[in-house]
Order: structure tokens, then sequence, then C-alpha cells
């Protein structure tokens, strides 16, 4: 018997829900906000009170393009955490009350589970998708970590950030260069046009899986100091090639553990997954090893890398089959965990 899975994302800055039927989608709605661009980076009041706005209509949207009923839903699943708590606050409270409306099950979900189950999206009946266990290189603008995925509810960490994470280090610097907001995107941009070879960045030595960027973003604050008391249009003048040297440095860091992991583990099925997963560098990296090794890459479409409800429906639906349900007095939570 067909499960239908409505999906409700509002960790951030998107407000968004999403239909699947056994994980096959049928709606996703994304209401984003361009009220932060004005401040470089995510407000949090702002950011609850766009959700408040939007809620009601984006998931009525979802439903209606999804062409169901809201009576035939099975279950609610939710973004419970880790998140901005007033964002999640909103979603968590609408996801609550619809689901006692509909005397439904509610299932909530951790977002970063949300990223690395993306690949189970289906857009038809024919989509391919990773075999178990697989490796999954999770990198957003709050978190790196290597995960090791046993099945759709086991997973274990082998490696993450120990303090900035490599979105932060994109944004952080692209802030520091005077780029718009996200910086990521942009550095990406940018980086196509420039000499990745031309400076050179601290990379960390840190033992283990563990990621660390800040020594990175440390030394490219410096060598913009020093440069820029030099030349005051250094930045300017070398916008291109500061962008494509640091984007390779970040791509050198991040492969460098996860093809550690690969080797050590012997897992032939690795997949990406978050919002740096979009970026055009990290894609081509691990395309190329994965071609030259006979690995099976799954590399997610960009509309699937930001933060977006069909990854909560997907993982939700996972939880519904094991009969993971939410307690509806369950509180959100903003704190990183998997």
């Amino acid at each position: 018997m067909s499960v239908i899975i409505l999906g409700i994302e509002s960790s951030c800055d998107d407000t968004s829900a999403a239909v699947v039927k056994d994980c096959v989608l049928l709606s996703n709605v994304i209401a984003s906000q361009r009220v932060h661009e004005a401040y470089g980076g995510v407000v949090p009041e702002l950011a609850s009170r766009a959700h408040q706005q939007n809620i009601v209509p984006v998931v009525s949207e979802a439903i209606r393009q999804a062409g169901i009923k809201k009576e035939e839903i099975d279950a609610i699943a939710f973004t419970r955490g880790p998140g901005l708590p007033g964002s999640l606050h909103v979603g968590t409270s609408f996801a609550k009350g619809l689901a006692l409306a509909l005397d439904i099950p509610l299932v909530d979900v951790n977002h970063l589970h949300g990223h690395v189950l993306a690949h189970f999206i289906k857009e038809d009946e024919n989509t391919e998708v990773p075999t178990f266990p697989y490796l999954c290189l999770l990198i957003s603008g709050g978190n790196s970590q290597i995960v090791k995925v046993n099945a759709p509810n086991d997973m274990e960490i082998m490696g993450q950030t120990i303090d900035d994470a490599a979105g932060e280090a994109f944004d952080k610097c692209a802030k520091v260069m005077g780029l718009p907001y996200p910086g990521g995107p942009v550095i990406d941009k940018l980086a196509a046009e420039g000499d990745a070879t031309r400076f050179k960045f601290a990379k960390p030595h840190i033992q283990g899986y563990d990621y660390s960027f800040s020594g990175l973003k440390t030394s490219f604050l410096y060598t913009l100091r020093d440069e820029m008391k030099l030349n005051p249009n250094f930045i300017e003048e070398n916008k291109a090639d500061l962008a494509a040297s640091l984007q390779k440095t970040i791509i050198d860091v991040l492969m460098n553990k996860f093809t550690k992991a690969i080797k050590d583990t012997g897992i032939k099925t690795i997949a990406i997954g978050g919002g740096v997963s979009a970026n055009s560098g990290v894609r081509a990296a691990v395309e190329q090893y994965c071609s030259r090794r006979r690995i099976k890459a799954f590399i997610p479409k960009r509309t699937f890398t930001t933060d977006n409800a069909a990854m909560i429906a997907v993982a939700g639906h996972f939880r519904y089959l094991d009969k993971q349900f939410c307690d509806i007095a369950a509180p959100p939570f903003s704190r990183v965990t998997i």
C-alpha cells in the first residue's frame, strides 16, 4: 500500500513543503527570504517572522500541486533540528497542529539526515538510488561531516568539523572581500575565471577524519591584510584569483579526508549532500575521483542541495516505515546532532 508523506522544512531562512508518495516527488514548494541579503547573513528574528507569513500558503500550494487531498496524507514529517530556534518553532508548531487536526502520525526529522538521504528523492519510479552502506560527504553552511550510512535510520559520523564548516569558510571569506551574501555561489562563479594556483593558503593537519577550516580562514584574512597594506585595490584587482585559490584549497581539504575514508572503509558507493555540494568545483572533484576508480557517485541535483522539504519528506518516509513517530510534546532542538 502506498505511503504519502507531507514534509515541512523551516530550519533556517527557507520555508518549504513537499509531498512524496513512496519517495516519488509529487511537489516541492520553497519560499526564499531575500530580506537577509541587506544584512550579509540570516537575521533570526526576521527569519521566524517570514516563516509565520509563508508556512500556510506554502503547505497549501504543496498539497495543491501534488494533486491530493489533505485527508490522503499518511503522516507529517517536519524538521525538528538543528537550526534557528525561532524558525524551527514555526514549522514544529504548524506540523503538530496539522497532525492533530488530521489525526495522523507526526514524524520528526534531523535536518542533516535529510541532506544525507536526499538521494532517495525519486522524480519517477526509475530513479537510481544508493545501495547500503554508502559514505556521504555532508557539506553545508554549518556542517562538514563524513557519514557512514548503513541504512536509512542507521548512520554513524566518521568525521566532522571541529570549528568552522566549509560553507562558513566560503561565506566569511566572501564577506571580507566585499561580495554579496550568500558568498559561496559568488565565489564559485568568480573561481571559474581565476587562477587557482596564484595564492597559497594554510591547510589544517587534523588527525583522523575530522575537519577544520578556521586556520584556512585566518590565513586568507592575513593574506588580504598584508597585500592591502601595499595595494589598497588588491582585492578588487585579484578577486577571481583569490576566489579560485580559496575554492581549490577548501576542496583539497574536503577531498583529502573524504578519500581517506573511502580507502579505509573500502566502500564503493559514495554521495555528497548539503548546500556546498552545489559548488561546481566540489562536484567536479568528486566525479573525477570516482570515475578513475570505478566508484559509484551520487551527486544531487542542485535543487535538492539547499534546504528543501522533499528531503525531509523522504527521510520521514523511512522513519514512518520503522514506526519512529514523534511525541506531540517533543520540542525542537537547535544544536548539531545526527
